[in-house]
């Protein structure tokens, strides 16, 4: 009696794991699949999709936190909410916490970013891969740089979101089948870190503190509503969920706004919340300081993975597994020996600058000393990473690529394209894909081929909620 009584225990234990398998797991034979840009999404999603009532070419958002090194796909449901359909391990991410601002910086983007069909690569050299669509119109007002930023196959990266060859092609397959839904823009969300107040407090003395509170705001909005917010930029800054007066300009002074009565109570609800537990965490937090890890620390954290592995295989472990929370005292200790450590030149490479402003000075912070006109107490402090621009072959593609599709390298020339097979593709999705699909929300569907004026002149989607 008491065998049976195990063995239906360990029986049951095995069910729950492989319920929690079929989700997040991304588990294809790439050996067997016979045509990648069109192949469906495995059976596991598709009776998820339907238990939870999301037609199959419902709408798409896509999540990334980087801190954690997840990337989360939210699917529409029926009644145009949004939920969480899976979520998947970021094989590799490199830089560190912060936005991207120049080229070559090695930095992933932050930010809300606009995917079209025309972002779809199918020919990258990194099996398959999805522009991010970097820089959006609130970088480019901000002077930040930067160029083929993607999400992509092949676990390198150099300023990408880098997946494993089985991730991307499901990623690739979400989004296919979104736009061929009648989907033309797929909202990504980049993040730092989940804007909790826990997150926050711990990252409070951050260089980019302020820039993460602004995305904090479009973070909120998804939580309380469970739809992609309408994304705007004026003032240099985003704004989400605004009703304008006039025509918004990104470098210009916004223009008089108000958010949605609705919207309006129930934020503040939320943000009462918030400032509660913010401030029971800062208190927890007293005299602690987070050392954010540096990419190489992150690298050494999973070095056990590259065995066995192409030599390009690079994956990065997470910051919560390699960063720590320190006394100040021991946090100055750790700094100290990251810029001694930047400042001697390994075998073979040229001597990098120790300087916080220099090439060396890639990661975390440091505090410094005497007064310094116009900076934070802390500002960023080197790494030894190198810098250098992502690789990756981008440029407009169709959904599905056709019969001929050309090969890698004739796909390079053809980045001084712009359009090129473009037309069919999107023509072929709106035809396809005949489910009921939900009402149009005007953020997940807005077109980027539309001008500024039309883009920011549309109705937020709150006429719904």
């Amino acid at each position: 009696m008491r065998l049976k009584h195990i063995a239906y225990i360990l029986l049951m234990a095995t069910a729950l794991a492989g319920c929690n398998d079929t989700i997040d797991t991304a588990t294809i034979d790439l050996s067997k699949v016979k045509n990648k840009t069109e192949q469906p999404l495995p059976d596991r999603l598709v009776a998820e999709m339907q238990k939870r009532n999301m037609p199959r070419n419902s709408p798409i958002m896509i999540r990334v936190f980087k801190e954690e090194g997840k990337m989360e796909i939210w699917k529409a449901r029926a009644d145009n909410r949004f939920e969480k359909i899976t979520d998947y391990d970021i094989c590799a991410w490199s830089g560190k916490l912060g936005p991207k601002v120049k080229e070559g910086d090695r930095q992933a983007p932050e930010g809300f970013y606009n995917l079209t069909p025309a972002h779809l690569n199918p020919n990258s050299k990194y099996y398959l891969a999805i522009n991010t669509g970097f820089p959006n119109r609130y970088d480019a007002a901000n002077g930040r740089t930067g160029s083929n930023l993607m999400i992509h196959g092949a676990c390198s990266s150099s300023g990408c979101y880098s997946m494993t060859d089985a991730q991307i092609l499901e990623i690739y397959a979400f989004a296919r089948d979104a736009f061929k839904g009648g989907q033309s823009s797929v909202q990504l969300q980049a993040f730092p870190f989940r804007m909790t107040a826990e997150n926050m407090a711990r990252h409070r003395t951050s260089e980019n503190y302020d820039f993460w509170k602004m995305l904090k705001v479009g973070y909120d909005n998804f939580e309380v509503t469970k739809r992609p917010p309408d994304v705007g930029v004026c003032g240099k800054k985003y704004v989400f969920n605004q009703e304008m007066q006039g025509t918004p300009s990104a470098g210009a002074a916004c223009p008089p706004m108000s958010t949605p009565p609705a919207l309006s109570a129930a934020l503040s609800a939320y943000e009462k919340q918030y400032e509660l537990a913010y401030a029971k965490a800062v208190e927890k937090l007293d005299g602690m300081v987070w050392y954010e890890p540096t990419e190489a620390e992150r690298k050494a954290v999973v070095a056990d993975k590259r065995k066995g592995k192409d030599i390009a295989y690079a994956p990065t472990g997470t910051s919560l597994a390699a960063g720590k929370l320190v006394k100040q005292e021991e946090f100055d200790v750790l700094m100290a020996a990251r810029l001694n450590k930047a400042a001697k030149p390994a075998p073979g490479t040229m001597l990098a600058s120790a300087q916080p402003g220099g090439a060396a000075a890639k990661q975390g912070r440091v505090t410094m000393t005497g007064s310094v006109p116009g900076q934070r107490s802390t500002m960023s402090v080197a790494s030894a990473m190198g810098t250098g621009t992502a690789p990756q072959v981008a440029g407009p593609i169709a959904v599905s690529a056709p019969a001929n599709a050309p090969s890698n390298a004739q796909f390079a020339s053809m980045q001084k394209q712009p359009g090129a097979g473009q037309s069919s593709g999107n023509a072929a999705a709106r035809s396809a894909g005949q489910v009921p699909v939900p009402a149009q929300n005007p953020m997940a569907y807005a077109s980027v081929q539309q001008t500024a004026t039309q883009e920011d002149a549309k109705k937020p989607f709150w006429k719904f909620w």
